[in-house]
């Protein structure tokens, strides 16, 4: 897919009321290649701007919703490469030569990005306001930056000697794009601490949308627990399959990445890999697992916010947003070491504890609707910019806009 033809997207198909601001705001995301929990923040986002267009590095149209297709998306020279959208995480050498290139128009006047990693450097007017909601401080350059060199499969030496060469230059690009944005939001405590430590900037929390009403919390559960995650090293899922070897429980495993191929070969017969899988398929396994597995650090993780929708427990690693997302002992427990040891017990005490109520699990992620995220938002950027939101025709919440994700 050409960049010209990404450019070429008919016009929105959500209208709103005529307003001289509907076309003065740009929004920004870091690539367009899925559609998991970053890219369904840019989509609620775009509920509210449905005529602003999109930048972002690269993009695979037929793999992303077709609200955001129905905004002009811009792609960075990088789109031009046979194969960046399927490669584009190889491509970070580049990250930093490719991003400024994205300019946005000469009349934006307001500039909202999502961000997990360096979108938040590209090329904004002097003057122009930028709100940024940070994903996180892009973990393979920062805290996991270690993790990412030593446990990825697909890096090869070639690649570990590549990274190891463009990282300090990359870190300081992404220090100068964070200096350089107005506002920032946090998507949970967790990385308002890591906005703070890394970059010295103040931000405040607004948590990601989760399609809480696409799940039902009352079917009866069936003897399997389920992990559902992208299959990279950070993720650990190689601690979930070994705790699981060693009792001989059934875990499904919905997911791929990097590590698949490779934690394929050292799992046991009980653990079972479905790879990714259509919406449909992993609301049945939400809906009647026995429990969410949730073993790694995550900076906020809607799967198991998911899994409490559909009346799941949780068994999760007790840091990062698991902390502000899961009860313990009322929608799930938590095990504080990150070993085999600490997993295997927590699921005996699990086991051994009288059944979690699935109406629990449910009312503690009720208010991460949608409907909800949208209105904090638009809160936030009528209190913190009232000169440009003044007077804005922010789309009517009452023409049926559409809660549900339909997407995995």
């Amino acid at each position: 897919m050409t960049t010209s033809a990404i450019r070429d997207q008919m016009e929105p198909a959500v209208e709103t009321r005529p307003t001289r601001m509907a076309t003065s705001i740009s929004l920004a995301h870091h690539w367009l290649i899925g559609m998991r929990g970053g890219e369904r923040v840019l989509e609620q986002a775009s509920l509210l701007f449905p005529k602003a267009p999109i930048y972002t590095l690269v993009a695979s149209l037929e793999k992303i919703s077709e609200r955001l297709r129905s905004h002009r998306i811009v792609t960075s020279p990088l789109q031009w490469i046979p194969g960046s959208a399927r490669h584009y995480k190889k491509f970070l050498p580049f990250f930093r030569f490719a991003i400024p290139q994205l300019r946005v128009s000469p009349g934006t006047r307001f500039v909202f990005s999502s961000d997990a990693a360096l979108i938040k450097g590209l090329s904004v007017p002097p003057g122009v306001p930028h709100v940024c909601y940070c994903h996180s401080p892009p973990r393979y350059l920062w805290d996991l930056h270690d993790t990412y060199l030593t446990g990825s499969s697909d890096l090869g030496r070639m690649g570990r000697l590549l990274f190891r060469w463009i990282a300090p230059s990359a870190r300081n690009f992404d220090l100068v794009a964070a200096s350089k944005v107005t506002r920032f939001i946090a998507n949970s405590n967790f990385v308002r601490e890591r906005i703070q430590r890394i970059y010295g900037r103040e931000s405040v929390v607004i948590h990601p949308p989760v399609s809480v009403d696409d799940f039902d919390p009352t079917r009866a559960r069936k003897d399997f627990y389920l992990l559902v995650s992208e299959l990279t090293p950070y993720k650990r899922i190689d601690l979930a399959v070994e705790a699981f070897r060693r009792g001989g429980r059934k875990l499904v495993i919905i997911g791929d990445g990097s590590e698949l191929a490779s934690l394929r070969r050292k799992a046991p017969a009980n653990v079972v890999f479905l790879g990714r899988q259509p919406f449909d398929v992993l609301k049945e396994h939400l809906e009647t697992c026995r429990a969410f597995i949730f073993p790694g650090i995550e900076d906020f993780g809607i799967a198991p916010c998911e899994a409490q929708a559909a009346g799941a427990p949780v068994i999760a690693y007790g840091v990062g947003g698991a902390l502000e997302t899961v009860k313990d002992g009322v929608t799930g427990i938590f095990f504080h070491e990150q070993t085999e040891e600490a997993m295997v017990a927590a699921l005996e005490r699990f086991e051994a504890l009288p059944p979690f109520s699935p109406a629990a699990c449910r009312r503690n992620v009720e208010h991460l609707r949608p409907a909800e995220f949208r209105r904090a938002i638009r809160n936030y950027l009528e209190t913190e910019f009232p000169d440009f939101f003044s007077g804005y025709a922010w789309p009517d919440e009452t023409a049926g806009l559409d809660e549900g994700s339909g997407a995995a």
